[in-house]
């Protein structure tokens, strides 16, 4: 536990984890004060009347003079204002080393490119269904802070690569990096410095688990306390339909809600975080009966017209694509709509998987022109609405269309939620 009393402590970002963290602080009597680099920060009416303000850009005076800045996970610490701040001995964190430094029950803490919101919902699935009383936050769900209101047994984080840049102090009962792929290359200068960023939640965790399919998720020095998660040849694997935890077979392929070899994947690294955390196996195997997916990652979409639309919002990146594409089945033509910004990411991995003649590109937004050169069989239109509608005439029984667009949605949307539920809509003729 922290002392923050009376200690000058700058919170930069509003919105929800912001409000979070003033909460927090507030309750520890620290002097809080808060900047948004926004004119009209969400959450601003939500601010305690003595809790000093600054909008529409960084103020130094205020970043130098603090005891310690919490600093939002959206803003870059290469920011140079904040690197002022560093080079002056001014301490800065984020809400999830707050957490840290306060949480008493143990933490099972997820990280990766791709699948991250659905092994942190499926293991917090797992938990609950074993008696485990537990909650859920940090990059999905609450903020972190929130989390320590209730007296949990056990906390579940899904950390992004940002969050993990100012946590210090997580010693994790057991933690993953579930893959790692091209995201957010317009904020590292490298590929292999997003990987650091994620290698983080490793460090002081007593168990670490890693995809025996990805060499970017191994640590970088050999440890004792790891487990692996692969199709074979690990300590969680897949055999003849089964799921199967150090050779004994737990439950069959066909007993789970969620399909796709991407799940089976999923479900074999949830089941290694929680058994790592104690987690009873009668809950771990209830949940993967009952657990159902999260909504726009993979979701079928319900239509009477006997095609199958496949609402993949949720890939915002090249690698959930690939990973959507991977194993899917075609049983005759895939029209597979792409576009949005793609934050600076190599498209190139995809072509391999869509250049194929049974497979239709159609291509909209920021990137749509780039995404449109990786196959023959594209198409370039303005929106996804505009796709959809070119889409629907060609289609026939057996057809599938499915949303996985490679790319953040913030050029035409205002998150990939509204991007899904829009694709929702126009599939089934609203």
């Amino acid at each position: 536990m922290h002392n923050y009393q009376h200690k000058i402590i700058t919170v930069i970002g509003l919105g929800k984890t912001g409000l979070s963290c003033v909460e927090f602080l507030r309750r520890k009597q620290a002097q809080v004060r808060v900047i948004d680099t926004r004119s009209h920060p969400a959450g601003a009416e939500q601010l305690p009347v003595d809790v000093p303000l600054h909008t529409g850009g960084l103020n130094v005076d205020w970043l130098l003079s603090s005891d310690l800045i919490v600093i939002s996970p959206g803003l870059a610490m290469a920011t140079p204002e904040i690197q002022q701040a560093v080079k002056a001995g001014v301490e800065i964190v984020g809400d999830i080393e707050l957490f840290c430094r306060e949480a008493t029950a143990p933490i099972i803490a997820i990280t990766g490119s791709n699948g991250k919101s659905t092994v942190t919902s499926l293991v917090y699935e797992m938990a609950k269904q074993g008696g485990v009383k537990v909650g859920m936050g940090g990059n999905i769900g609450v903020p972190a802070l929130t989390l320590l209101d209730q007296d949990y047994e056990l906390f579940v984080l899904e950390l992004s690569s940002f969050q993990l840049e100012t946590t210090y102090s997580l010693k994790a009962k057991s933690a993953t990096v579930l893959n790692v792929s091209e995201d957010h290359m317009d904020r590292y200068e490298s590929l292999e410095a997003y990987r650091q960023a994620k290698l983080v939640i490793y460090h002081q965790a007593e168990q670490i688990i890693v995809n025996g399919e990805d060499s970017q998720t191994l640590p970088d020095q050999a440890v004792e306390n790891q487990q692996k998660f692969a199709e074979q040849d690990a300590d969680y694997y897949l055999q003849n339909g089964w799921l199967v935890a150090k050779g004994e077979p737990v439950l069959a392929i066909e007993g789970m809600q969620i399909r796709g070899r991407h799940n089976e994947m999923n479900a074999l690294a949830a089941m290694a975080l929680a058994e790592g955390a104690g987690v009873p196996r009668a809950g771990i195997i209830q949940a993967l009966k009952t657990y159902g997916g999260l909504a726009h990652r993979f979701q079928d979409v319900p239509t009477t017209d006997g095609i199958r639309w496949i609402n993949d919002s949720k890939a915002t990146n090249v690698g959930s694509t690939v990973a959507a594409l991977n194993g899917l089945e075609i049983p005759h033509k895939l029209y597979l709509l792409l576009g949005g910004d793609g934050k600076g990411a190599d498209f190139s991995e995809l072509t391999p998987f869509i250049q194929h003649d049974n497979i239709f590109c159609y291509c909209f937004g920021k990137d749509g022109s780039a995404l449109a050169q990786l196959s023959p069989n594209s198409v370039l239109v303005n929106t996804m609405a505009e796709a959809v509608a070119e889409i629907r005439p060609h289609l026939v029984l057996g057809d599938i269309v499915l949303l996985s667009p490679a790319c953040a949605s913030l050029d035409q949307f205002k998150n990939f939620e509204e991007r899904g539920d829009k694709f929702v809509a126009l599939a089934r003729g609203e």
